[in-house]
């Protein structure tokens, strides 16, 4: 019998979301097959299968949030046991006895799994099954508690008895729905049991798993249950990628010293550039248009070149200087940011440049991002401009150590040679991370970038 696990699809990738099912149980399985959509933190995947054979059980429901490595369905032969079941008897009619007296006798406990696969169905060894007040589920309903690691923890942080808490899902057990449903109302089961000289929980062995569901944020579908009479609110379970999106972001700002330049650059010559290469772009096989997103990208990637000390990572001990020049452009969807990543930027043409972006973004707006084509990003840029934002600061995306806040082109009078005249203006805002830049070096940053666009024939020889 062969696990098919949570594959991890994504170096920050901690958990994922079974959206549906696209192979069902019973169903004949070639190597390659999609299995299951799985919602991650950026996009949504379809997971593959990894072995022929057929698809005996699922063990992760649709709706289901699971860690990274955890099992969700089991692949095997059509006649094979599953876990915690007995073998298949030779004959029907046997088999038809076997299984009317286990019923009759009322049997809740596995008989022993066969393989390493039964195991880490039956009890992962991740999460022990003991009862949250230190005492095990079966020592209080006769049998063994299944419980998903993740509906353990939410059970936990609410001091429950888990052996109060039905479970919907595979045999039982315990999903994060179903603690959720007894959270908004505990009267529908007995009350958990608390006895004050009760001993305090064990805490679990601190495994990647345990430690990825105990630093997750709790989703407090409970405050339902503590909201005042009348209140008008609507409760929004989060994404994947919102609850990412929450857990990156706050861990960027408690562990990274944020500081912010801002600088003004004009852009009349810039825009005139632009004008040039679109009308040049036009006439091509494949016409593509620049937008200015892409000359600020390109002249991003040169400043970085130039001053290889902002392309850089802090790892606590040291500096890890980065060979590559990758950025990430930041684009809003309905449901988070994403930032796709335009590889080696420093060594693309502006009309490269510009094709890559196009099909990234369309590729993220439409769910089809591959993992590679969102990750090592060195560097990225924030542009809010389309949406007449002049100026703003950014959050910077671990591991990387600046993001630019880009803002709109705006008219603005400014005094040239003693004169008053109207000059298009960008602002741009450069958070970075003191741990790993200073001042000087983030204001020598920001003068290069600015004479780049300043003076755009440098962006294009």
């Amino acid at each position: 019998m062969n696990t098919v696990v949570m594959p991890k699809m994504g170096d920050t990738m901690e958990e994922g979301k079974i959206l549906r099912w696209i192979k069902h149980e019973g169903d004949t399985i070639q190597k390659g097959d999609a299995l299951a959509e799985i919602e991650t933190e950026k996009v949504n995947i379809e997971a593959e299968a990894f072995v022929a054979g057929v698809l005996r059980k699922i063990v992760a429901q649709e709706g289901e949030t699971v860690a990274v490595g955890a099992p969700i369905a089991l692949i095997g032969k059509a006649d094979e046991a599953l876990p915690g079941e007995a073998a298949p008897a030779a004959q029907p009619t046997a088999k038809s006895a076997a299984k009317a007296g286990q019923q009759a006798s009322g049997a809740n406990s596995a008989a022993p799994a066969a393989s390493s696969a039964a195991t880490a169905v039956a009890e992962p060894p991740t999460t022990p099954s003991v009862g949250v007040n230190g005492t095990s589920g079966a020592a209080q309903n006769g049998g063994r508690v299944f419980i998903s690691p993740l509906a353990r923890h939410i059970a936990a942080e609410h001091n429950l008895d888990v052996a109060q808490i039905a479970g919907s899902g595979p045999g039982g057990r315990i999903l994060r729905d179903d603690v959720q449903a007894y959270l908004a109302n505990p009267q529908a089961a007995a009350p958990a049991i608390q006895t004050p000289q009760a001993q305090p929980a064990q805490p679990m062995p601190a495994t990647p798993a345990t430690q990825m569901v105990a630093e997750q944020p709790t989703v407090a579908v409970a405050a339902a249950a503590t909201m005042a009479p009348g209140e008008e609110v609507r409760a929004q379970p989060l994404t994947v990628m919102r609850k990412t999106i929450a857990r990156r972001l706050q861990q960027s700002m408690q562990t990274a010293p944020h500081f912010y330049v801002t600088v003004s650059i004009e852009t009349n010559k810039l825009g005139e550039v632009r004008n040039s290469i679109n009308e040049y772009a036009a006439g091509l096989p494949n016409p593509v248009k620049v937008s200015y997103n892409d000359l600020i990208v390109k002249a991003v990637a040169l400043a970085l070149a130039s001053m290889p000390e902002v392309n850089v990572s802090f790892d606590g001990e040291q500096l890890l200087f980065k060979s590559r020049i990758n950025v990430g452009v930041a684009v809003a969807l309905d449901t988070g940011l994403i930032v796709p990543v335009v590889r080696d930027a420093d060594k693309r043409g502006v009309l490269d440049i510009a094709r890559e972006s196009r099909r990234l973004v369309e590729a993220a707006r439409a769910g089809k991002l591959k993992p590679d084509e969102f990750s090592g990003g060195t560097f990225t840029v924030s542009n809010l401009g389309m949406f007449d934002v002049e100026s703003f600061t950014a959050v910077i995306n671990p591991p990387e150590s600046a993001i630019l806040a880009v803002g709109a082109i705006v008219p603005t009078p400014v005094v040239r040679d003693g004169q008053v005249v109207v000059r298009d203006l960008m602002k741009v805002t450069l958070s970075v991370d003191h741990r790993a830049l200073d001042g000087a070096i983030a204001a020598r940053f920001l003068q290069e970038f600015k004479r780049l666009l300043e003076n755009p024939m440098g962006i294009l020889v």
